[in-house]
């Protein structure tokens, strides 16, 4: 029986065609080699239209999560190759789902006389290779290797059933655009993953990951007036301060092997009830600190609401629309400390980075799932 085709996968795949047809022109004007071979538009349609309907199946009643990689088996590092291919369908991906969960797995799809067709895993693949992830039913996520080892995969498209977000890669120009956004975004510069931005873009993370939803509140070091919007004392107060993480983020690739343990060691501590507190030098202060209304401050009535994706529109929203009193608190806690920022992960995959915006005058809320997946 042929199945319906899945119609975001046709409305997207020109688009896609065009973002990697872009940058790897001008890669190869940068003189990079080793570049990814570039997928056609029919290309990227069959394989999102079969990892679309793959993704709504399920294996022994567990839903697959799988990892599609456009490359040839000879462009792979240390491919495992399979001896007969695998047809680029919902079911035979389904049924190898389970072998292929773990991190960093990817199955590999080329072209033959036959039409497209997975030959086996890698683990490693080239420059701004097309790779669709599988992210829960109906959820997939379109990204590229960005080149860089220590880097995390850089997002370009969310497709969610029949809706579509197409990241926008201007966002990082915006006048409002956090250093935050900028790093996932992937617009910075080669070396700064070992610079504190890119320790508060493993946070982020790693914060989303627990799938418990948290809170960060990331403080001026040295100062003391972020107390007066805390509920004292503080549960799980931290003294002297953790200062491993600080260490770490200030060290070379090289020396800075134990920066994921600690990332998540932190992280994980945002799945206690109440806000974790570090220091922008990342000094672990304290968690599950519960914040309040700044002495003689208002109330938070509204925030200005973004998400970088192409055709968005700031729009003015109560923070309790954003996600309910943990969005409101952190809401809160920015307006009345407005050097600080709030990091906020949803138990179901939303997060928000919160900001004072000068130009504005009133908390700025940064939506930034579809970096996150």
């Amino acid at each position: 029986m042929k199945r319906d085709a899945y119609a975001a996968a046709r409305t997207v795949s020109p688009k896609l065609h065009a973002y990697f047809a872009r940058h790897r022109d001008a890669a190869v004007r940068r003189g990079q080699e080793h570049l990814a071979p570039l997928p056609d538009a029919e290309t990227i349609e069959v394989v999102i239209d079969a990892a679309f309907w793959a993704s709504l199946r399920r294996e022994e009643g567990y839903s697959p999560r799988i990892s599609l990689a456009f490359l040839s088996r000879e462009e792979a590092g240390h491919p495992l190759i399979l001896e007969r291919l695998l047809p680029l369908t919902p079911g035979a991906l389904t049924r190898v789902a389970p072998a292929v969960e773990s991190p960093g797995v990817h199955l590999g799809v080329w072209r033959d006389q036959d039409g497209l067709s997975v030959w086996g895993t890698t683990r490693t693949i080239p420059v701004l290779c097309f790779v669709l992830e599988v992210a829960a039913p109906g959820l997939l996520v379109v990204k590229h290797h960005s080149g860089e080892e220590a880097r995390k995969f850089v997002n370009v498209a969310v497709l969610e059933g029949d809706q579509i977000k197409v990241v926008d890669e201007r966002a990082s120009s915006r006048p409002e655009c956090p250093a935050l956004l900028t790093s996932l975004l992937g617009f910075d510069s080669p070396a700064s993953w070992i610079q504190s931005v890119n320790a508060m873009v493993q946070l982020a993370v790693s914060m989303r990951l627990h799938g418990r939803g948290g809170s960060l509140l990331v403080v001026p070091a040295g100062t003391e007036s972020w107390r007066e919007s805390i509920v004292q004392p503080i549960p799980y107060a931290v003294s002297p301060a953790f200062c491993e993480l600080a260490e770490l983020s200030q060290q070379g690739p090289d020396q800075a092997q134990g920066l994921g343990p600690t990332v998540a060691a932190v992280a994980g501590l945002t799945a206690v009830d109440g806000a974790v507190v570090l220091t922008n030098r990342y000094e672990l202060l304290g968690f599950g600190a519960k914040i309040a209304r700044r002495r003689g401050w208002p109330p938070v009535e509204q925030v200005t609401l973004t998400e970088p994706v192409e055709n968005d529109r700031p729009v003015l929203a109560h923070p309790e629309q954003l996600g309910g009193t943990r969005h409101l608190s952190a809401a809160q806690f920015i307006q009345d400390q407005r050097d600080a920022v709030a990091l906020v992960a949803s138990q179901d995959g939303r997060f928000t980075v919160f900001e004072w915006s000068p130009c504005e005058n009133m908390v700025h809320a940064h939506r930034l799932d579809v970096l996150l997946l």
